[in-house]
């Protein structure tokens, strides 16, 4: 099952938006962008899940920054809760699945 099948958009919370701007220079917009661009990585977040379960996506903007976003689902909406520029060990994890996937099409 495709947990971003059903998604229907972005439910956004003000202090999320100003949070991820001023802590990490990410704006919502490419927060967007990332789930609409490939390769796009989802795994749940079993150790911040709680009452709701969340979720973590590695992708890229159109501007091809590479970011991690924390988020989880309400509604059929994805709801971010934070974003920052992927670390160096979540960039080798993102260029290796990009890697295993180029060979799995060749």
């Amino acid at each position: 099952m495709n947990l971003l099948a059903r998604i229907e958009g972005f439910d956004w919370d003000q202090g999320n938006i100003e949070k991820n701007w001023e802590r990490h220079k990410v704006s919502f917009i490419e927060c967007e962008e990332v789930f609409f661009n490939g390769p796009l990585i989802v795994q749940e977040n079993e150790v911040h899940s709680g009452v709701e379960n969340r979720y973590y996506a590695l992708g890229r903007t159109n501007d091809e920054r590479l970011l991690l976003i924390v988020f989880t689902i309400r509604r059929n909406k994805v709801r971010v809760i934070s974003a920052r520029d992927m670390s160096k060990r979540e960039r080798r994890i993102y260029r290796g699945e990009i890697e295993k996937a180029a060979k799995i099409q060749e």
